[in-house]
């Protein structure tokens, strides 16, 4: 008998335990899609912390360079190939320049490469593959083939030619990086528009005589505003990883003006001698693309509605 009656004990424990988890659920102030996804995104502590690096290293980029003791194109040839010092913390290059200065400013041009070029190819991955999604028939085939005869070529062969062809510096590879990489999002939009467009709310909207730019703007995009801001955070590194191989094969951002790539170009001449200048810009970038990965798992899992609680 003492068996059952431990055995009915500890239902009752279990059905007291149920009965408090439920009332502390109907207690709980309830919260809207983005306060639960921020509740959620703060809960994930990997992507709180590629928040905190990916901030310090944007401070440190706009606010680095005011720290160095000369500006980042000032040459000293007496105060050439410097080690680390109080007064040259990353120390100083060939041509006597502050390298601390040079990482900073060059995360400055890098980081916002990558931020105008993901915006950039989102604005227009949106609206090619929101029409091509809306209108359908020939329309949707042919912006498809030319997508799909675009993307048979590799990535970085379209942004070389763009390069060779436009020059070097921020504005052109922003153009270069922008015409080739919006192919991604465009695919993706559609397919979220397909999927979209016989949805109650999308079918009442066009019953009651919207029109597309409306139904685009105010009930698909919403909508699709999660798979549409993680892509972006994926495609960040992209085009930082992206300006970094142009610049560190030369036909990128070129001196004196520098970037995270080009300082990894100039520091694989003096490998041997001086490994500091590669190894800082190296661990510079690997260490922001890791934060930005990191943050972009932490929203696909935070925007994810199937995980909501």
């Amino acid at each position: 008998m003492q068996p059952e009656i431990a055995g009915k004990q500890d239902r009752r424990f279990e059905h007291v335990g149920v009965v408090r988890e439920a009332a502390e659920e109907i207690r709980r102030p309830s919260l809207t899609y983005l306060q639960d996804s921020w509740r959620r995104f703060r809960q994930s502590k990997a992507a709180v912390a590629g928040v905190v690096i990916l901030l310090l290293f944007v401070l440190l980029a706009f606010l680095g360079p005011l720290l160095a003791p000369s500006d980042y194109d000032a040459t000293d040839l007496g105060q050439s190939n410097q080690g680390m010092s109080w007064q040259h913390w990353f120390g100083t290059d060939e041509l006597g320049r502050d390298l601390w200065a040079r990482v900073w400013i060059g995360g400055r041009v890098s980081i916002l490469i990558g931020i105008l070029a993901a915006v950039l190819q989102a604005s227009i991955g949106i609206l090619v593959g929101s029409i091509a999604g809306l209108v359908g028939g020939r329309v949707d085939a042919l912006i498809m083939r030319v997508v799909e005869f675009l993307m048979a070529f590799p990535y970085l062969v379209w942004v070389t030619l763009l390069m060779m062809v436009t020059g070097s510096g921020i504005l052109p590879m922003v153009l270069a990086l922008t015409l080739t990489g919006w192919l991604s999002m465009a695919r993706l939009v559609r397919g979220q528009i397909l999927s979209l467009k016989n949805e109650d709310y999308v079918l009442a909207a066009d019953s009651l005589g919207a029109d597309r730019r409306r139904v685009i703007t105010k009930h698909m995009i919403p909508n699709m505003m999660g798979v549409i801001i993680i892509n972006m955070t994926f495609a960040i590194p992209g085009a930082i990883f992206s300006e970094a191989f142009l610049s560190f094969i030369g036909i990128g951002i070129k001196s004196p003006q520098t970037s995270w790539g080009l300082l990894v170009s100039m520091g694989t001449k003096s490998v041997y001698t001086y490994p500091m200048r590669l190894l800082i810009p190296c661990i510079c970038i690997s260490l922001t693309m890791l934060s930005l990965q990191l943050i972009g798992d932490g929203l696909r899992d935070a925007l994810d509605p199937k995980l909501r609680h």
